[in-house]
């Protein structure tokens, strides 16, 4: 059972699920805005990327959050996808990462945008 993230109860008054390329999206999401520390049973899941919005903005602001997306989606999703490009916008409060990655299985490319205001 793939549960859909975020948490909701689904039409059937259960558990909502989700499926294929859907699930993965959510995992990538889950990797990118957990905090390290955040999970007690893993305390190292995560990126550490929401931290960085409160960094003033700049080419090695850009760089150490490019490095940590790719980091840590190597990391935690390294058997299920292969990361091609990712980048990383903070604008104002709002910080946009574009993920441009390979399906291993499939051998499918996507691209998945997540923007997150804070």
């Amino acid at each position: 059972m793939q549960i859909d993230y975020p948490f909701h109860v689904g039409t059937s008054g259960r558990t909502a699920t989700t499926a294929g390329d859907a699930h993965l999206r959510d995992l990538i999401e889950q990797v990118l805005f957990t905090s390290p520390g955040e999970r007690v049973n893993r305390p190292t899941f995560g990126s550490g990327l929401l931290q960085l919005v409160f960094e003033g903005n700049s080419d090695a602001l850009a760089a150490a959050a490019q490095l940590s997306v790719q980091g840590s989606l190597q990391q935690w999703l390294g058997e299920l996808i292969e990361v091609q490009s990712d980048s990383v916008e903070n604008v104002d409060w709002t910080l946009t990462v574009t993920v441009r990655y390979v399906i291993r299985h499939s051998q499918q490319a996507q691209a998945a945008r997540f923007v997150r205001s804070v």
